[in-house]
């Protein structure tokens, strides 16, 4: 039975068309990150009207599928794994998620990060709804066969559930380009015709777009650039922190340090480095590719010198008095238990969920912006919108023509963000779901509304 993820409580008018507020759900434990969801929803809700009708559409997923996939081991045993996928609301188009591989994947997660999906996709103006897959597992145990029997197995059991119109998997935690290529061969294979727009983040030679691996960072370098001269900053004159030196993160800290910003700490999950000085970032890239660990070196051509720094916990990093900090690292890493130590003067989320809606209040108190990550990180979903359409076309675009699109949809929808922030005197984060609300409150209540059949 699937949990209501949005329980409308009752209407403060005799109106049907009143704003309904929404409470937070009672839910898992693995679902606080959507319970926090909720309560900034709430925040939005006070600026603007949506009917009753659409709060009532939102309550409940469309459908959520749960699947038992058998997997014949390299060892010759047999084990049978727990796999989902929930489309939450397809209002405004076909659904789109990613999968992902983790020990913690259960049905209410995938629900709780499908919801998610949907504001993510409204607020950038995408032509999707929300959805999300995985399966329980740790990945780590699994041989690259195993996981190739897991993956096509997932699609046997689902493919009546995707489809390039009606439900589009991504890469998440723990998948990555290949384990798409599989996916995407498997319901090809069932199909019995190639179906590249049915998965998106292939390999390019499957169909993928160029630019997807990188769309993240990028999306969150292009809303970096478009609001600090919003503040009279310049990048020369402004420092930055980045917590997580991965996918997003490493990529989002070289950008940042290319473009003349002072990037002056990052960290991975063994803790960071701080050099109050800057770092050089490309140089520290390459250690990490070749060493699987962060280490401060700084390279003027063939010559190469270690320079002072500091060894810091990524919880220290966090504190850092900085001008930008990038959580680029996991969820709740910002609390109330230590929001009051930030020291940052403008937050930009790359990761899901790092603040907590509590450690927001705290932050708003002391003057702190935080950018939310339904804008910040949303490069990721936008990239794979261009590949779905470049999938349907059998037209594939340059890497300069897809980050070319990618910065005018995120520049569009930054500014749009910005104006709606200043005009209702509220958070960025406020003003991100007030933007989404009204676009999917929008699309459901084009399809009629009680008015519509009263009247």
């Amino acid at each position: 039975m699937s949990t209501p993820l949005v329980t409308p409580s009752m209407p403060t008018s005799a109106s049907p068309s009143a704003t309904t507020p929404i409470s937070t759900p009672a839910l898992s434990t693995a679902t606080t990150l959507l319970s926090d969801a909720n309560q900034r929803l709430e925040k939005a809700l006070q600026y603007v009207t949506i009917h009753e009708d659409a709060i009532e559409r939102l309550r409940f997923p469309k459908a959520s599928l749960s699947v038992s996939i058998p997997v014949r081991m390299d060892d010759g045993s047999l084990r049978v794994f727990q796999g989902y996928r929930v489309r939450y609301d397809d209002s405004r188009g076909p659904t789109k998620g990613g999968i992902r591989f983790h020990p913690s994947v259960t049905l209410d997660e995938v629900q709780s990060l499908a919801f998610w999906m949907t504001f993510k996709c409204a607020a950038l103006n995408i032509p999707f709804g929300g959805a999300k897959g995985g399966i329980t597992l740790n990945p780590k145990e699994l041989s690259k066969f195993e996981l190739e029997r897991l993956s096509r197995g997932y699609i046997d059991l689902i493919a009546d559930f995707i489809g390039p119109d009606i439900d589009i998997p991504a890469p998440d935690v723990y998948t990555n380009p290949m384990i798409m290529g599989w996916m995407m061969d498997q319901y090809s294979t069932i199909r019995r015709q190639i179906t590249p727009a049915v998965v998106t983040g292939k390999p390019i030679t499957m169909g993928g777009s160029l630019g997807r691996e990188t769309a993240t960072a990028m999306g969150a370098f292009f809303t970096i650039q478009t609001l600090m001269p919003k503040f009279g900053r310049h990048p020369q004159d402004t420092t930055v922190a980045v917590q997580g030196f991965g996918n997003a993160g490493a990529v989002i800290a070289e950008l940042l340090y290319r473009a003349g910003y002072k990037v002056v700490a990052v960290s991975d999950s063994q803790g960071g480095i701080y050099a109050p000085q800057g770092l050089d970032i490309p140089s520290i890239r390459r250690m990490k590719e070749a060493t699987r660990g962060i280490k401060v070196i700084y390279c003027q051509g063939t010559v190469c010198s270690q320079p002072d720094y500091h060894i810091l916990t990524n919880a220290a990093l966090l504190e850092l008095d900085v001008d930008i900090l990038v959580p680029a690292a996991l969820e709740n890493q910002i609390t109330a238990d230590n929001a009051d130590r930030i020291q940052a003067r403008y937050i930009f989320e790359v990761a899901n969920g790092p603040i907590s809606s509590a450690a927001d209040q705290i932050l708003e108190t002391k003057g702190i912006q935080v950018f939310p990550d339904i804008l910040v990180n949303a490069g990721g979903v936008t990239v794979s919108y261009f590949e779905w359409v470049q999938n349907r076309s059998g037209y594939y675009w340059s890497l300069e023509e897809v980050n070319q699109r990618l910065q005018e949809k995120m520049t569009c929808e930054t500014e749009l963000i910005w104006q709606i922030s200043r005009e209702l005197s509220c958070s960025m984060r406020t003003a991100a779901y007030v933007h989404a609300l009204q676009r999917l409150g929008d699309a459901i209540e084009a399809k009629g509304t009680r008015d519509d059949y009263t009247s």
